[in-house]
């Protein structure tokens, strides 16, 4: 069982320096069992960053929607009147409330939850933060810039925040996806979700994917500030985010098969 101030240590030893903005992506199941679970990390991360510091995790919910993958599966074989009952009874977003995606783990939801934590109001892909930025970092989430340049990612990388990937590849980082923002005329697909007030919004914003990141594997694994270390037992990279960002747009715009699709 691992403690907090284990946690604290092996946070230290990975590099995390007092005051700095971190965007925490976790797989705890690799670090092993925690005492205290999710809240324990948190608990040591604040420790580690002082009350200068920020800690952003990623809390978007994809199933609020009826274009994402993750929204239609439930809808797989059923009638079209059923589809439009289903859509229908969907839940409002709300940022107050709304559940983390599970396939976003335990420690999104954690940090949404806490006392002062502070959440992007974007119906899908939202973001919380607590600490000295996180109101800079979450106000105005506008809707076509899900991961994009006016959306907390675009602030990380401005602020030279910096990614702490937990049992979780480098490539999946979320911050990557503001590279498909900058390419030279990007795909653009039509978004659908639940508003706060319980109204279906139809929007159009760059067309996110995933498959063109991790091919990128070996050219992130080669950045001059990447660092590597354990935390308990899983692997984990620090990335500066600037960096990882720079990296993915070259190597998209080096490689067009990657971001000419349709």
């Amino acid at each position: 069982m691992i403690g907090i101030d284990e946690l604290e240590r092996d946070l230290r030893s990975l590099g995390i320096q007092p005051g700095e903005t971190l965007l925490v992506q976790s797989s705890l199941r690799a670090v092993g069992p925690i005492a205290g679970g999710p809240a324990a990390l948190l608990a040591a991360l604040r420790r580690v960053l002082g009350e200068r510091g920020t800690v952003l995790a990623y809390t978007a919910t994809p199933e609020n929607s009826n274009t994402s993958r993750l929204s239609l599966a439930p809808t797989d074989g059923m009638t079209e009147q059923q589809k439009q009952a289903y859509w229908d009874s969907r839940p409002p977003f709300d940022p107050d409330t709304t559940p983390t995606s599970r396939i976003l783990g335990h420690f999104s939801e954690v940090l949404r939850q806490t006392p002062g934590a502070r959440r992007s109001h974007h119906p899908q892909t939202s973001f919380a933060a607590i600490g000295h930025r996180a109101a800079e970092l979450t106000d105005d989430h506008p809707l076509d810039s899900h991961l994009g340049e006016d959306s907390p990612v675009g602030r990380l990388y401005a602020a030279r925040a910096r990614a702490l990937l937990i049992g979780v590849p480098v490539w999946c980082c979320t911050a990557l996806h503001l590279a498909e923002y900058r390419q030279p005329d990007p795909p653009i697909q039509t978004y659908s979700c639940v508003l706060p007030s319980g109204l279906w919004q139809s929007f159009d914003a760059v067309h996110l994917r995933d498959e063109h990141f991790e091919p990128m594997t070996g050219v992130l694994g080669e950045m001059a500030s990447l660092r590597r270390g354990r935390l308990g037992a899983a692997d984990c990279f620090v990335m500066d985010i600037a960096d990882g960002v720079d990296v993915a747009d070259k190597f998209l715009r080096d490689n067009a098969l990657f971001h000419s699709r349709t």
